[in-house]
């Protein structure tokens, strides 16, 4: 064992005591990316993930009313970044899904206020969400459509910052591109609608002020939904017709496949794509 590995195994010693755990959640979050088989030490070390469970609980008190300090939030926030860690993992996102645990982040998703530490919280539980999401895995889309998180999402897609918005239309994006997604988005009008509002609300609060990657996730969910019949013909009533013109042409003009993506839902509402 060399230095390094003795090191982070002290630090996950450390978390089981009190008086060492803010510490050691601290330098831990800090080395996540560069030691590859933390995600293995924190699921298999007996208590670990207990014990980061518990940080998240102890502030559910402070959720309502809010009452989250800045140090409350950073400390969370460290032990959601391990988590993360695990639910990146290949080998631990199974057991990390199968034990339910992002249902212990939906409470912080549901928050509202629009302080510093309440919208450091939301963006690192969707962080979380977001990194189960990414890797295109039926059982990921299957759980999250099972539980409450496209509403969630599309809460903060309409409030949130421009990054939480960015990170939750990003969920909502690759859960659209697997099909039980697009399906369950498409099953009935009043899911469509809510999905397809939100869309829109969302471009026309581009104008006022532009985002390039917001921009991009969003136009992709759109191109998505128009691979469902029925979602196509309702898109071409409602799709804004600031995508339709030129309102974003230099968002587009500084991203090719943005804008190629624009292209191509135009010309499958059967508008014409050479004005993109």
């Amino acid at each position: 064992m060399d230095d390094t590995e003795a090191r982070i195994l002290q630090l996950v010693h450390n978390l089981k005591e009190v008086d060492h755990r803010d510490a050691a959640l601290l330098e831990l979050s800090k080395k996540r990316e560069s030691v590859s088989n933390l995600a293995l030490i924190l699921w298999h070390t007996p208590g670990t993930v207990a014990v980061l469970l518990q940080e998240i609980i102890a502030i559910y008190p402070l959720l309502s009313p809010p009452a989250l300090t800045g140090h409350a939030s950073n400390r969370v926030c460290n032990a959601l970044a391990l988590l993360q860690c695990v639910a990146s993992h290949p080998e631990t996102r199974g057991p990390f899904l199968a034990a339910h645990l992002p249902l212990y982040l939906y409470p912080f998703l549901n928050t509202v206020s629009k302080t510093r530490p309440f919208e450091y919280l939301r963006l690192t539980s969707l962080g979380v969400i977001g990194a189960l999401a990414k890797v295109d895995d039926p059982e990921v889309t299957s759980f999250l459509l099972s539980t409450e998180i496209i509403p969630l999402c599309l809460r903060i897609m309409e409030t949130g910052s421009e990054l939480s918005k960015t990170v939750a239309t990003f969920i909502v994006q690759k859960i659209l591109l697997d099909d039980s997604g697009l399906n369950y988005v498409c099953q009935t009008a009043e899911r469509f609608y809510a999905v397809s509002t939100v869309l829109a609300n969302m471009v026309n609060s581009l104008i006022e002020q532009p985002s390039g990657r917001l921009l991009k996730h969003i136009i992709r969910c759109y191109l998505r939904l128009s691979d469902n019949p029925r979602a196509r013909e309702a898109l071409r009533q409602c799709l804004p017709q600031s995508l339709r013109d030129t309102t974003f042409a230099q968002l587009l003009n500084e991203d090719q496949s943005t804008r190629r993506w624009l292209a191509s839902l135009i010309y499958a509402l059967g508008g014409d794509a050479a004005l993109v």
